[in-house]
């Protein structure tokens, strides 16, 4: 099922799927705020990624 171009629509989706931080050493998800690693407790977080087309 695509996507509608519906901006408010389009805004949740690019917040629930892009809007969270990645521990480079166990690869686990975390909240957008988190400051370690919910599993290794790694300070080493990056945002999540986003390629735009």
């Amino acid at each position: 099922m695509p996507i509608t171009l519906d901006p408010e629509k389009l805004a949740i989706v690019m917040k629930h799927r892009f809007q969270y931080k990645i521990c480079r050493e166990c690869g686990a998800r975390n909240p957008p705020d988190a400051e370690k690693c919910r599993r290794c407790r790694s300070r080493n977080l990056r945002p999540k990624k986003f390629k735009k087309k």
